[in-house]
């Protein structure tokens, strides 16, 4: 029964995993982008269905039971946006230079990470009026050049001086920077105390997720993480369908085959690059709200489970759906067997294998079991057990 409890739980963290590395797999199948900032959506995510709990909490007990009702789609639709805006302004300028791109999101998630223990509404002020002065002076400046080029009747007149920028940037940021400094003095903790801080926050199941399905053999499956487990097959379900029978689902398969033809063919590969790093940044969010209820949320949530989403890719092959659902499964029960001594306990009467299953039995060590046994299976599969037919990105 304690390898049944303990497949189980593993079996729960592999789907879990499974979520992250699909929303992974997408974008890294499509736009060859390593993103080392998906962890940090998660984590997002989970604090985004922390935020949708409290505000239930003030509506009262009864309305608290339907919170991740509404956290769900709330965790996908921020992380999608924030998904969409590193695209946007951050990946896009990065294509086809992996080393940057690598580099670009890893200083992203570390931004990421600071911004939640740091939050607050003097910072929100100071973000938003930087994004209105910058963005908006920006903007009325190319407005004003514009008209005055239509008012010139063939005058010559020069673009947008290469100095506006240099001199925007730190006018708008200085200016923000002293309002916000400013209120922080006037109305002082209201505005300045932390939302988050760096400490963890509790996210508490309904009371219909508690408790667990009673089976026989003393064997208890917890609600949780059944309701994890239905999750990830519904996400499976959505994305499957998406990819093949959607429009867009089919433009994001063609993009991913072959890239120039796709554009030859009049596809707008720069939408589709777009819309698939919103897609998997989303499901990276509803990760997030999942693990939320299995534990304590943190600005490092996303580090825990981050190198287990890539390596789900990895081994499953890119953009196989099938294989990073054995992929994610697979790993998320060794690792949890390993690390809670299950097998270690299974092999209890045979001493030499007991003593070298026990060396493991920790969190850490079984990690780095995994990783030892997924150098050795990429040695004889290196594209992974489903490896990607036909021509692909570079293609």
């Amino acid at each position: 029964m304690l390898f049944l409890d303990s497949l189980f739980n593993g079996l729960s963290i592999g789907a879990v995993l499974l979520i992250a590395a699909l929303g992974l797999g997408i974008i890294f199948g499509l736009m060859g982008v390593i993103n080392t900032a998906h962890g940090e959506l998660m984590m997002l995510g989970a604090y985004t269905t922390f935020v949708v709990q409290s505000g239930f909490k003030m509506l009262g007990d009864n309305w608290l039971e339907f919170y991740i009702i509404f956290a769900l789609p709330a965790a996908f639709l921020v992380t999608a946006g924030v998904g969409l805006i590193l695209e946007r302004g951050v990946i896009r300028y990065l294509y086809g230079r992996p080393l940057e791109t690598l580099l670009a999101t890893w200083g992203v998630s570390l931004i990421l990470q600071q911004l939640v223990r740091s939050i607050s509404w003097q910072l929100t002020i100071g973000i938003a009026l930087f994004c209105l002065l910058f963005f908006g002076g920006v903007r009325l400046i190319k407005v004003w050049r514009a008209k005055k080029m239509s008012d010139s009747a063939g005058e010559q007149i020069d673009p947008l001086r290469p100095w506006l920028v240099p001199v925007m940037l730190p006018l708008s940021l200085g200016i923000a920077w002293t309002a916000a400094a400013v209120l922080g003095q006037i109305f002082k903790l209201a505005i300045t105390k932390p939302w988050f801080g760096a400490q963890g926050v509790d996210v508490t199941a309904p009371k219909w997720l508690r408790g667990g399905m009673q089976l026989p053999g003393n064997l208890q499956l917890s609600y949780t993480r059944l309701f994890i487990m239905v999750l990830t097959i519904l996400c499976v379900i959505g994305i499957y369908l998406f990819l093949n029978r959607s429009a867009w689902g089919l433009r994001i398969r063609s993009v991913t085959q072959n890239r120039s033809m796709s554009a030859c063919l009049g596809i707008p590969t720069d939408k589709v690059d777009a819309l698939t790093f919103a897609l998997g940044s989303g499901l990276a969010g509803i990760a997030g709200c999942a693990i939320s209820l299995l534990g304590s949320v943190s600005p490092n949530t996303g580090q825990s489970y981050i190198v287990d989403a890539f390596m789900v890719v990895v081994v499953g092959g890119v953009g196989k759906i099938v294989g990073t659902i054995v992929a994610a499964g697979t790993i998320g029960t060794v690792n949890y067997l390993l690390g809670s001594g299950t097998i270690a306990l299974l092999v209890a009467n045979i001493k030499p294998l007991a003593d070298f299953f026990n060396f493991f039995a920790t969190t850490s060590m079984a990690k780095v079991m995994v990783f030892a046994l997924i150098i050795a299976f990429l040695q004889v599969r290196p594209a992974g057990m489903f490896p990607q037919k036909g021509r692909t990105v570079e293609g």
